[in-house]
């Protein structure tokens, strides 16, 4: 693998990628991880409305180290601040929320998603010690659409996109792009379809990297 003509996108990197596809008006559920440092990324004359599982709607960008509430949290238990006119509410109407198809965007993140779909994202084998899936199971059905954020290979170089997810589903089918720290990718009937690489990169090294075809039907230069 030749990684000196290219250079995978930060953390950072990535969740503004996202933040830059979110149209103006959007209800949007970020998971946990990368998908978390979207609601610092988006910009400030662009309304995006963000719902935390705990119960709130409205949240705004990580507060600064000295004007932290500890009583506000996210569903993964980070420090948030809230937009003027954010709201909490129960945890029952928040799910009802999530449930009756009122979000518009769900970002996860995930181990694997498959080329059907498929996305895995809560444990990496039956044996594994994660408590339980959470709230990304009703997430990934309700929500209106799905995006992960993801790298693209493993710390040992094995592909996360996949044929099909060896690890427990979250939710079958649900996922319609991916963001990793080498590309864009959309979910079709016919698989996964490149929309960007990093510049630098080539489909053929793409392709290496991942366990499906990658159809390059609408690659652009990023």
């Amino acid at each position: 693998m030749d990684s000196t003509s290219w250079k995978p996108r930060s953390r950072r990197e990535i969740a503004a990628r996202i933040a830059q596809d979110i149209p103006e008006g959007w209800y949007v559920n970020l998971g946990i991880g990368v998908p978390t440092l979207v609601a610092d990324e988006v910009p400030e004359d662009r309304e995006v409305v963000f719902h935390s599982e705990n119960g709130i709607l409205g949240i705004g960008p990580a507060p600064d180290e000295g004007d932290v509430n500890p009583w506000l949290i996210n569903a993964g238990k980070q420090y948030i601040t809230l937009q003027p006119g954010g709201s909490y509410f129960h945890h029952a109407d928040s799910f009802a929320i999530i449930r009756g198809g009122h979000l518009d965007l769900c970002v996860l993140g995930a181990y694997q998603v498959a080329a059907n779909g498929d996305i895995a994202n809560w444990a990496t084998s039956e044996n594994d010690t994660a408590p339980a899936v959470g709230g990304a199971m009703d997430l990934a059905v309700g929500a209106r659409r799905v995006w992960v954020a993801m790298n693209h290979v493993t710390k040992d170089g094995a592909p996360r996109l996949v044929e099909s997810c060896a690890y427990p589903l979250t939710a079958p089918g649900a996922v319609g792009r991916i963001y990793t720290d080498l590309a864009v990718i959309d979910v079709t009937p016919r698989g996964f379809e490149l929309v960007e690489m990093v510049p630098g990169i080539t489909h053929d090294q793409l392709q290496d990297m991942t366990g499906a075809e990658l159809r390059p039907a609408r690659v652009t230069a990023a």
